[in-house]
């Protein structure tokens, strides 16, 4: 048996002649690591921190670039930017209220409609409901729904989706339009559509972690809770969804992270008004939207002030990311 210890120095040798007796004490052999040995582990190190400091500066440029170009809109709106929701280019009057709430809005209405439907469907996959090979074919039709072209659904979303939903949506606005949030005729794209259209984006990311995090659990610890005479629904609700929940977790949080920065899908059926409105069946708009309907044609104060918008919505996903890692660390320590 040879067994290699390395250090910055030495190779140690360990090795265990075939001829000695059990409990015998080893030979040890020590030679000088080569120097062309110790020239590639060293290149290696620092090609590593290269590597991570360039993603670093990418960042901290893109950062720069966009506080730089909003330091304009900063110094004339000030916080005001945040709660006011006025976007007129006439009266270089702006506020991105209606934006940021429009991206909440979407963003966390998709992920409490998509995070049951992408861990039921990652359970039905992995769980041994179905022959295997109909849990290949499910399989494989979720990560071809992940391919499909943002702008195709879009396009799906205006001429197939959005008409099929609208006589529903006339239902709740005919029984609930007493309630602020169905107050307004769904006349067309809107909020609702707009949130659906996420959650068709974002399942494909939900399901596929989640598949890879319930695959994970070790197949004893299914047996052990079969063995000791748990149900098929009280194996999985108490015992394996509790060992995946980190990475479940972990998932749920990309997928939000995914949906509050989409923007061409939401651009064609969210309706892109700037008007505020509670109402999920009134034309709203998102960041991201907001950003690619008007970049092209601003100038002036509007520039800065789109970059300011662009700026609130990289604080919002770095809280995301901030919040996605500090739930999984806690999740893993308590059921590690």
């Amino acid at each position: 048996m040879c067994q290699l210890i390395r250090s910055d120095f030495l190779v140690v040798d360990q090795t265990v002649p075939p001829s000695h007796e059990q409990g015998a004490p080893p030979v040890y052999t020590l030679r000088r690591r080569p120097v062309s040995e110790k020239l590639v582990d060293e290149g290696f190190r620092r090609l590593v921190v290269v590597l991570a400091s360039i993603v670093g500066l990418v960042l901290a440029g893109i950062l720069i670039t966009v506080l730089w170009g909003s330091r304009e809109a900063m110094a004339e709106f000030g916080l005001s930017f945040l709660v006011v929701s006025d976007w007129d280019p006439g009266l270089n009057s702006y506020g991105a209220l209606t934006a940021i709430y429009g991206t909440l809005v979407s963003s966390v209405l998709a992920i409490l409609i998509a995070v049951p439907l992408g861990v039921g469907t990652a359970i039905f996959i992995t769980e041994n409901l179905i022959p295997s090979g109909y849990r290949q074919v499910i399989g494989l039709m979720v990560e071809l729904l992940a391919a499909i072209p943002s702008v195709v659904l879009g396009l799906w979303a205006i001429f197939v989706m959005e008409p099929f939903l609208r006589p529903i949506l006339q239902v709740l606005h005919d029984r609930l339009g007493w309630m602020p949030f169905f107050a307004t005729e769904p006349l067309g794209p809107g909020m609702a559509p707009a949130v659906l259209i996420l959650v068709v984006m974002i399942l494909p990311i939900i399901t596929a972690i989640a598949r890879d995090s319930l695959q994970q659990v070790p197949n004893e610890l299914r047996q052990a809770a079969y063995g000791v005479g748990t149900t098929r629904w009280q194996a999985i609700v108490q015992v394996i969804l509790p060992a995946a929940v980190s990475g479940i977790t972990g998932g749920v949080m990309l997928a939000l992270g995914r949906a509050m920065g989409e923007t061409m899908a939401v651009t064609m059926i969210i309706g892109n008004s700037n008007n505020f409105s509670l109402s999920l069946l009134a034309p709203a708009n998102t960041i991201s939207a907001m950003l690619a309907n008007q970049f092209g044609e601003a100038d002036g104060i509007q520039i800065s002030a789109l970059m300011y918008a662009a700026f609130v919505l990289m604080i919002m996903t770095l809280i995301v990311n901030v919040l996605a890692q500090w739930i999984v660390r806690r999740l893993s320590l308590k059921y590690a």
